[in-house]
């Protein structure tokens, strides 16, 4: 599995945005009004996996990885880096999103009264899914082995008591 390119993500968000805003010229008479509560699901995601990407982290760092007591089984990272993958896309569609309805409101500001409402909302949400896109490539990035010497036959990290699988 290849790591998510930022480029890629980067691509999504201003695809999206152009969709939304389109979207958004026609729909937005139908919006329920945009709190600032609207986002802050995907703060709260964005926080466990930027959490559990310096747990990682740490785990691989200390060459933890494998089953048995304190060690974290190396599932759970294969995991980890699917959730992050998703979330990271997950992340850029939402921010392209909310990117494309700043985009309607905030010029609208000055002759719309509920779009200069709903602009703090949809900031708000927009920041929040920054987050998840960054704390997704965190936990991504955390969960990497660490790279061996290649003058090491056994495949040790270097770490005390760290030995290759046989």
């Amino acid at each position: 599995m290849s790591p998510t390119r930022t480029r890629d993500l980067a691509a999504t968000v201003i695809a999206t945005a152009v969709v939304a805003y389109v979207l958004v010229l026609w729909l937005y008479r139908w919006f329920p009004p945009l709190t600032v509560w609207t986002g802050l699901s995907l703060a709260a995601i964005a926080a466990a996996e930027a959490v559990w990407g310096g747990y990682v982290r740490a785990k691989v760092g200390a060459g933890e990885i494998g089953e048995g007591a304190d060690r974290l089984h190396p599932i759970a990272v294969a995991r980890s880096v699917v959730i992050a993958q998703a979330s990271a896309w997950v992340g850029a569609l939402v921010l392209g999103w909310w990117i494309g309805v700043l985009a309607y409101l905030l010029p609208r500001r000055g002759e719309l009264q509920v779009a200069a409402a709903d602009t703090a909302g949809a900031v708000v949400a927009a920041v929040c899914a920054l987050a998840l896109v960054v704390a997704a490539l965190w936990l991504q990035h955390s969960c990497k082995s660490p790279p061996q010497d290649p003058q090491d036959p056994t495949g040790s990290t270097g770490k005390p008591g760290d030995t290759a699988p046989e």
